[in-house]
């Protein structure tokens, strides 16, 4: 289905297109002893090393270049590398033999992937944590929009230029990124830690009362409220600045010290680690999920919602993600900018030739907003590079269209409270986008894909997540009975209106939804709305009696003869279908992961070596514009229009959903996943086409020649 190996494209044979160098792979050869005037025992060259490494790390200390002192009586073999850049492990002018077997790619790959997992984990709970925000307090717009699209406005502002400056020094820019994350983390825990919001809610059980207190409009809590906004914000700004380097720079250092094919299988896991870091900051942030209760019933006086322990947890999980960022400071800066072996893979990868850099292949940049600018227009003129951009923002679409809809979606079609929901919601992401990530990966360097087969791996299986996702539609509840809602009172009131002539008299409010299951089997938005004129309360649980609503049900008596009319939450749907959906989704997140990395490897393959980290920091600009920004208010907007009836308070504040068109909500979620995946697939294959039209322009182009021909001999010999 795929193509095994790559072809080259100015050849008739393209399987020689991006094989991997045999010298990238290889041992370092020894240089010649004779130079160095030692023995022939690996003795004193080994203690020779170990004495070069003061010298090197004093030049590396002092900022100055090292020179390769000429050797007239030594002469270079044709095809050796210069690995005179390479530099050992330290921190600045300590550098000891020990960290020697650290100063390699895998102990780089530990750190950093604890770095993405501290950023994952803080963008779970700020997630997590705003939209319990929004749901407790009436925002202005613009502060929705400010609280929501702070991180992808400033990642995206500064994006292309630590993506065209960094790329010298990227290793300074990770430690940044290391500081710049816990730091972060601390802004948006600072509103739990200085405020206590303390504030009281009238005691007033929500039961039919002819005579009612109606509490007045209030305005507790604005401190809190703007304290929080302001925090946040600039938190998430340095969230956005910090995260950059991370997945530009990062990308790049990974694929200049590892072999062509290995690639994915190191990107994969770092994917696959961040994306275990936010759904492990939903795991956290969950249990801290408000749950919508009467806000004005008595027995949530005490409640833990707004108490000072509550905020101490949110603190204390923000703490711990800063501290744990922090911890990676000191490592990263000790690994190298050169490691050893990168320059000859370096010098392996710049022999072969991609479809785009024919011309470009001695292309040289200076550090002016002209070169910059003059980058930016070469990868403007590249088509492939453009649609594959655009494709990766519409593939991170469905993710963010599963983290963002997902918890309402199961709380309101399966019967869940917000806590189980948004759990439930974070361990389904854990598993699928965490997974397809990662084997997405592992399948392109295992079959050591090229630049075609990554879109057609790309392409074959966007489509079996399509499919998978048409699936979902078919796997919803029927809406239970609701009074006012799909029921009308036994025909004594109107659909669309909670009031009814049995409750006319009580001065319900819709701002204070408690909901409760009547003995009718009909669910009623409050005690209030059943009629239900007095309550009790045993071993925590609360029944209602005397409802003057409900009329028909099973009669059952408490243990003092009382006949119970109604008791707290929700019907039972007598759905059993959340297993069958859970199984369609981790599917559908699971194929439509298998994305992410050949996208990548196909965007680094299709631009010179020397723009990589420039076209990752563009897809990035091109990822929030048509990605991140608008996909959150998309996805948020679309289930508002499913919402059925919506909190209004007595100053008539509108707030938050209270109940949702099952049916609608369904539709909704898949066709808009249904729509990105499409576009996915129509950019890819607009990409795969312009592609192998070039191929098949270019195929009487005659291969790179090399200056040693015994060496080339060997080497198709090889192949």
């Amino acid at each position: 289905m795929f193509e095994g190996v790559a072809r080259h494209p100015w050849g008739q044979d393209e399987a020689s297109r991006e094989v991997e160098p045999r010298e990238a792979a290889r041992a370092r050869p020894p240089k010649d002893r004779r130079a160095r005037g030692t023995p022939k025992s690996s003795k004193p060259g080994k203690k020779y090393r170990y004495l070069r490494l003061l010298p090197e790390a004093l030049i590396r200390f002092g900022g100055f270049r090292k020179r390769k002192k000429a050797k007239p009586s030594v002469s270079k073999k044709p095809g050796e590398v210069d690995d005179s850049l390479e530099q050992p492990c330290g921190l600045g002018c300590l550098v000891s033999p020990c960290c020697e077997c650290c100063n390699n790619i895998r102990c780089f790959m530990i750190f950093y992937c604890i770095l993405l997992i501290c950023q994952g984990v803080v963008f779970g709970l700020i997630d997590v944590s705003i939209g319990d925000f929004q749901k407790e307090y009436q925002l202005k717009t613009i502060d929705k929009l400010a609280l929501e699209m702070s991180y992808d406005i400033s990642s995206g502002l500064v994006a292309i230029f630590i993506a065209f400056y960094g790329d010298r020094k990227k290793v300074i820019w990770f430690v940044a990124s290391s500081f710049l994350i816990g730091l972060g983390s601390l802004l948006c825990a600072f509103p739990s830690i200085s405020e206590e919001n303390k504030q009281r809610k009238v005691g007033i059980e929500d039961i039919c009362e002819e005579i009612k207190v109606v509490s007045g409009c209030q305005r507790s809590g604005l401190s809190f409220q703007s304290k929080y906004l302001s925090f946040f914000i600039l938190g998430q700004t340095v969230q956005g600045i910090a995260g950059m380097p991370l997945y530009i720079l990062g990308i790049t250092f990974i694929d200049e010290n590892v072999a062509t094919h290995s690639a994915g299988t190191y990107l994969g896991i770092a994917e696959c680690t961040s994306m275990i870091g936010y759904a492990m900051g939903y795991v956290l942030g969950a249990p801290l999920v408000k749950v919508p209760e009467n806000s004005t019933s008595a027995t949530n006086t005490t409640d833990n919602n707004g108490s000072p322990e509550w905020l101490w947890t949110w603190w204390i999980n923000f703490l711990f993600a800063a501290v744990i960022a922090w911890c990676t400071l000191i490592p990263l800066s000790c690994f190298p900018n050169n490691m050893p072996g990168s320059t000859r893979i370096k010098a392996g990868k710049r022999k072969q030739l991609h479809l785009f850099d024919s011309k470009l292949k001695d292309l040289e940049l200076g550090t002016s907003i002209k070169d910059l600018c003059a980058a930016l227009w070469i990868l403007m003129k590249n088509p492939v590079f453009l649609c594959l951009a655009l494709s990766k923002a519409t593939e991170y679409l469905v993710i963010i269209g599963a983290s963002e809809f997902l918890p309402i979606y199961l709380e309101n079609q399966f019967i869940l409270t917000p806590t189980v929901a948004t759990t439930l919601a974070g361990l389904v992401l854990i598993p699928g986008g965490a997974l397809g990530q990662l084997l997405g990966g592992v399948i392109v360097s295992t079959l050591e894909t090229s630049c075609k087969a990554l879109m057609r791996f790309i392409m074959v299986t966007s489509v079996i997540s399509l499919i998978l996702l048409v699936f979902i539609i078919f796997v919803r509840c029927n809406p239970v009975q609701f009074a006012g809602i799909n029921e009308d009172y036994d025909g004594t009131g109107q659909l669309g209106n909670l009031t009814a002539p049995c409750n006319e008299k009580c001065r319900c409010s819709s701002s204070i939804y408690s909901s409760i299951c009547g003995r009718d089997d009909i669910e009623y938005f409050s005690p209030c709305f059943a009629g239900c004129t007095y309550s009790k309360a045993r071993n925590q649980k609360k029944t209602y009696y005397n409802c003057s609503c409900i009329k028909e049900g099973l009669i059952t008596a408490d243990a003092e003869g009382d006949f119970i009319d109604a008791r707290p939450g929700k019907c039972d749907a007598k759905c059993y279908k959340l297993p069958l959906f859970i199984a369609f989704i981790f599917s559908t997140l699971i194929f439509s992961g298998f994305s992410g990395v050949p996208i990548i490897l196909a965007i680094t393959r299709v631009v010179p070596d020397k723009l990589r980290s420039l076209a990752l920091g563009v897809s990035y600009v091109i990822l929030r514009i048509f990605g991140t920004i608008p996909g959150p208010s998309v996805f948020k907007m679309s289930g508002e229009t499913s919402c059925i009836l919506r909190d209004v308070n007595q100053c008539g504040h509108t707030g938050r959903c209270w109940i949702y068109n099952k049916t609608k909500m369904a539709f909704l979620l898949v066709g808009i996943c249904f729509l990105c995946k499409l576009c996915t697939i129509i950019f890819t294959t607009i990409a795969f086409l312009i592609y192998k039209r070039r191929l098949n322009e270019n195929t009487d182009v005659p291969d790179v020649t090399v200056k040693n021909p015994k060496v080339k001999k060997k080497e198709e010999t090889d192949l």
